[in-house]
Formats: structure tokens, sequence, C-alpha cells
């Protein structure tokens, strides 16, 4: 599944992913408003915090469910159609959103970020049909690169606008920003192109659970996706709680964050040159584990080096899983499938923004002792089960090059015509 085009690097990645991902950069470099979205409820709206909770709780099942879902408009309608109409709706909502009343922001909100979530999918599977069959982590890298690059720098930029003038303001440019990367879309993906990509569907063509049943380590690493970013997200919630319940302050919060930033723009693209010919799902396996160890090395105690460390392995986990595993599942698609498989495991890498928050603050509520070792066990079990998962699909690839023994080895041998 690894195969193809394996040589050459950033090379073999087509023009259509740079032009794509310098879009997303832009795009990104405006996706500021969820970051400060409590803020601007509570504060701007007036808002308690129970019915902020609950807008922003339903802003990102909006999201969660347009990435699961943004796959399937992708393989029927066309994934540059399904990234410009949902970058559409998500721009005009953003733009809009301010002047709604606040009643309205329950019904707006998560459809923005339906439209949002689709646009996702869309740019995944934009990617995975773009990108020949062994080039595709670098491919994946090139774009995660664009993404991570404009995140970083948008909501400091952010925080400069809502200082000047208002947070209403932080939804208007993210509103604008969106329109201008559908424009900017439009234009370098043209109709002809994506219409290359969708060859015709054979009717006995295998359906989406007829298709995951018969890849059953893409099933594995979809559930220990759910797993791992339920744990990953606790460095959003519970992480900066914890650091402040032992008296480590919001600035060190801070240079947390930058340090996962800036690592993953510096190695991440050149690790995913440097390891494209190992195989995935070993590279994906070690990477949850290193995910679980740096939670789970929180238990020895609050401290800045303990938090450090944590930061430093978890950083690494997620440079050596998150590209390899949109590759992978790319990889492992049928053609006429590529949208929902990249949409399924769009939705499982986002999925611990709805979960982590409200299960990791129950269990820090109820045993703050047991959050971090939980969440190191939970992780390093997802990992195992990853790298069983590619031990297992290895002896089955070997298998089936094994060469079919001669004629004069077996006393009835097999007509070549039927052998299956």
């Amino acid at each position: 599944m690894a195969g193809g085009a394996r040589g050459g690097g950033i090379r073999n990645v087509p023009k259509v992913v740079w032009l794509l991902a310098a879009g997303t950069f832009v795009n990104m470099l405006v996706s500021f408003t969820f970051v400060y979205l409590f803020v601007y409820l509570t504060g701007q709206r007036g808002l308690g915090v129970p019915q902020a909770g609950l807008i922003a709780g339903a802003g990102g099942i909006g999201l969660v469910a347009g990435n699961f879902t943004g796959g399937w408009f992708g393989d029927h309608y066309g994934h540059r159609r399904t990234l410009l109409a949902g970058a559409f709706l998500s721009g005009l909502g953003l733009v809009a959103l301010p002047v709604l009343p606040t009643p309205a922001l329950i019904l707006v909100l998560p459809l923005c970020q339906y439209a949002s979530g689709t646009v996702r999918a869309a740019n995944a599977a934009l990617v995975a049909v773009s990108v020949p069959e062994g080039a595709r982590r670098q491919g994946f890298a090139v774009h995660r690169f664009a993404a991570n690059a404009g995140f970083t720098v948008g909501p400091p930029l952010g925080a400069l606008l809502a200082a000047h003038y208002s947070y209403g303001w932080l939804f208007v440019a993210d509103g604008l920003g969106t329109l201008a990367f559908a424009c900017y879309a439009a234009r370098v993906l043209p109709a002809h192109v994506a219409r290359r990509h969708r060859a015709p569907v054979p009717a006995d063509a295998p359906g989406l659970w007829t298709a995951l049943r018969a890849r059953p380590a893409v099933l594995v690493l979809l559930a220990a996706i759910v797993v791992v970013d339920t744990v990953y997200r606790q460095q959003y919630s519970t992480l900066p709680v914890f650091l402040a319940d032992h008296g480590i302050g919001t600035g060190v919060y801070g240079w947390l964050l930058a340090l996962n930033g800036g690592l993953i723009l510096c190695l991440e693209l050149p690790a995913a040159v440097g390891l494209r010919k190992r195989a995935p799902l070993k590279i994906i396996g070690i990477g949850l584990v290193l995910v679980g160890a740096g939670f789970g090395g929180l238990a020895a105690g609050a401290y800045i080096a303990t938090a450090v460390l944590m930061m430093l392995l978890v950083t690494g986990g997620e440079i050596l899983y998150k590209t390899p595993a949109s590759a992978y599942v790319a990889d492992s698609s049928p053609a006429h499938l590529q949208g929902r498989f990249q949409s399924l495991y769009a939705g499982a890498s986002i999925s611990g923004a709805v979960l982590g928050p409200p299960l990791g603050g129950a269990l820090y509520s109820a045993a703050p002792g047991l959050l971090w070792p939980v969440c190191g066990a939970l992780a390093a079990l997802a990992g195992a089960a990853v790298l069983t998962a590619g031990a297992r699909e290895r002896r089955s690839m070997d298998k089936a090059l094994l060469p079919f023994p001669s004629p004069s080895a077996s006393p009835s041998p097999v007509p070549s015509e039927i052998q299956t």
C-alpha cells in the first residue's frame, strides 16, 4: 500500500497541492474565531458560562459532523464543489454572525462549523486524489505545514484585532478570509481538473462498509485516532487548569504551545520525507505511544521540566502519526471512496475537540491524580493496537507474495487458470 512513486521527496508533490496549501495558509491565518469564541460569548454577548458552553459545544458538534460527512458530498458531487460550497456558506455565516441576535447563534454557529468541517474533509480528499500513491505522505505534510503555519501566526493577529477594535470583527475577518479562499480555490482548481479525478464507478464496486471490513487495519487506525485525539486535546483543556492549580502561570503554558507549533513547523515536513519508505502503521503506532508517554509523564508532578518533556514527547508523537495516518488512509481507499475514507479520518482526527474537554474535565474533577495515568495508558494501548494491526498486515502481504508450489512439489497440482 505504500508503494508507487517513493523517490524524489517533495518533488513528487503536484503543483495543485502547493497552490491549495498556499490558500489554506491564508485561510488558517484568519481562522482564529474558535480560539476566542468563549471570550466573545461571555464578554461582548454577555452570556453566562453555561449558555456560552452550550453554543460553543453545538458549534463543535457541527464541526465534527462536517468532517465526517464532507467526503460523501465530495464523492457524489465532486471535492472541488464541496470545498467551494462549504467555504462560501461558512464565510457568509461568519460575516453575518456579529449582527445576528443571540438566540440565532445556536443555529448559525453550528451551520458555519459544519460547512467548515466539509471544507476540511474536501481539502484532504483533494490532496489524496492529486498525489500519486507513495508520495502522499509528502503531499499531506506540505498541506499540514501550510495549515500549521497559518494557525501559528493567526491567533496573535486575532488578539491584536480584538484589542484595537472588538471581538466581533474577528468573525468578519474570518468570514471574509474564508470567502477569499473560496474564490482563490475556484481559480486554482479549475472544473476540468476536478472532473479528471472522478472516474466512473463500476457497478460491482464495494460500498463504504464493505470496503472498510476488507481493510481491518484502517478500522483499527480510526478507532485508535479517536482515542488518542481525545487524549491529545487535553493540552487545550485540562492541561492549563492542571498547571495553574500547581502555580504554573499562563505564560509558561503559552510557551509550551509555542514550542509545539515551532517544532512541528521545523520538523514535520523533513520527517515525512525522511521516513517515507518506512512502514506507515509502525511509524503511526510509535507516534501514538509517544503521545501517551508524554501525558503519562505528567503523573510525576507539575513541574516546568515535566511539562516541557511532556510537550516534546507529544509533539514528537504528533509529527510521527498525523501525516502518515492521513496518507495511509488515502492509500488504502478505493478510488470511488476516497472522499469518504478521508472524511472518516478527518472526523476521527478532530473528535477529541468534542470528547476531550468533558471527559477529561470530569475525570480531573473526580480524581485529579488519575487523569494523566489514564491518558497515558489509553494512548499507549491505541498505539499498541496500531502496531499489532501493522504486523498482521505485513504478515498477510508476505503470504500473498509467497510463490505457488511447483507442480512437481504437489501430487495433485491445481491448474494455474483456476488458482485463487
